[in-house]
């Protein structure tokens, strides 16, 4: 397996790279191109779709990309793999695969997490027409979160902050009011927005317009950033109990699927999530699936997220500090190892296989 057959180093390798291995299975291709905002050399930004497989099938597994833009590196180089080395050619009679590459194309293409309205997409998915979920918490921490300049005075600042709440609230609840998302602050971090994002409208569409024969849907969000180094860790979001969490212990294992503690913490109250963006589009519908991230720099990513913001707003630009710095924030989401990725792309194609396999057999209806 040579990984960079599969890994690309910029969106627009990324976009080619999965239009190829589509066309080398005859999967049908759709593209959703981004209405007004374009990559860092002037590039078309879009949201490419591939359906394989039988289209009007009733079972069908969404396979998602790029949530979080930069992490689409990874997340793309999974769907190729797949593509290239998985069932994609051969699958089960009555199963189709729709494959979304590139959920958030303009932070795919400028390297942020974010979109192009520093939007979490993850936090999006909130009833905007509702009182947006209250995290005063973050409010608090929010200030020791911005860096007005990048070096160690901030990091031991922000170190010192987070440090006093965790002796006054516990490394828990810090851990939930950093990520579990904000919106108040639109130069903050896990900033859900104030209206749905062109990608969020764009998400909708593509199930309306794919999914509207299937009956039983499963799904896995490629991301990276929690868990242990190079391992994956799922985050499964179905009713504990659930006829669909069951369906994904069956899939995945109990280990993988049950008390899964990001960094050993309990897991976040996150709001917005694409998982419940699809689970709400599909409507009475079972969905089956999980947010399956690999692991990078563990709880150290804490340092890391920051930057982003920092890069995107306030960094100087075309200098050697902020390549440096970059060449940093994308080796903290997407490491450059090839060990972490020739391990992330076996793990992936086996647990996209696992979800193949276990939508084929499954028997029950909505």
């Amino acid at each position: 397996m040579d990984h960079t057959h599969f890994f690309a180093a910029s969106y627009t390798q990324a976009r080619a790279k999965f239009i190829h291995a589509v066309q080398s299975v005859n999967g049908a291709l759709t593209s959703y191109p981004h209405p007004d905002q374009k990559g860092p050399n002037g590039e078309l930004l879009s949201i490419d779709v591939a359906h394989v497989g039988d289209v009007a099938a009733e079972k069908q597994l969404i396979l998602i990309s790029g949530t979080h833009g930069l992490e689409g590196y990874a997340g793309s180089a999974a769907q190729i793999a797949w593509l290239t080395l998985g069932s994609a050619a051969k699958l089960p009679a009555g199963v189709g695969v729709l494959l979304i590459h590139g959920l958030n194309p303009y932070g795919f293409a400028h390297f942020s997490r974010t979109t192009e309205n520093n939007v979490d997409l993850n936090r999006n998915f909130v009833d905007h027409d509702q009182a947006h979920p209250a995290n005063p918490d973050y409010d608090q921490l929010h200030p020791h979160l911005k860096a007005e300049d990048w070096g160690w005075e901030f990091l031991d600042a922000m170190a010192a902050a987070e440090t006093h709440y965790r002796s006054e609230h516990g490394a828990d609840a810090l851990f939930n009011a950093r990520v579990k998302g904000q919106y108040n602050h639109p130069d903050g971090l896990f900033y859900g927005g104030q209206a749905r994002e062109w990608s969020n409208l764009t998400l909708q569409r593509i199930i309306e317009e794919h999914l509207a024969p299937a009956r039983q849907i499963a799904l896995i969000d490629w991301h990276t950033g929690l868990g242990q180094y190079g391992e994956p860790f799922f985050l499964c979001f179905s009713p504990d109990h659930s006829a669909e969490y069951q369906q994904a212990v069956a899939w995945w294992g109990e280990h993988r699927i049950s008390n899964a503690r990001p960094h050993g913490l309990s897991r976040p109250n996150y709001s917005g999530l694409v998982f419940h963006g699809v689970s709400r589009f599909i409507g009475d519908r079972p969905l089956v699936g999980a947010v399956i991230e690999f692991g990078t720099r563990e709880i150290a990513m804490n340092k890391v997220q920051p930057l982003d913001q920092w890069l995107r707003f306030r960094a100087p630009r075309n200098t050697e500090g902020f390549d440096l710095l970059q060449l940093d924030l994308r080796d903290a989401y997407v490491p450059f190892s090839q060990e972490w990725r020739i391990g992330a792309l076996r793990q992936s194609v086996e647990i996209t296989e696992q979800a193949v396999v276990g939508l084929a057999t499954r028997n029950d209806r909505p």
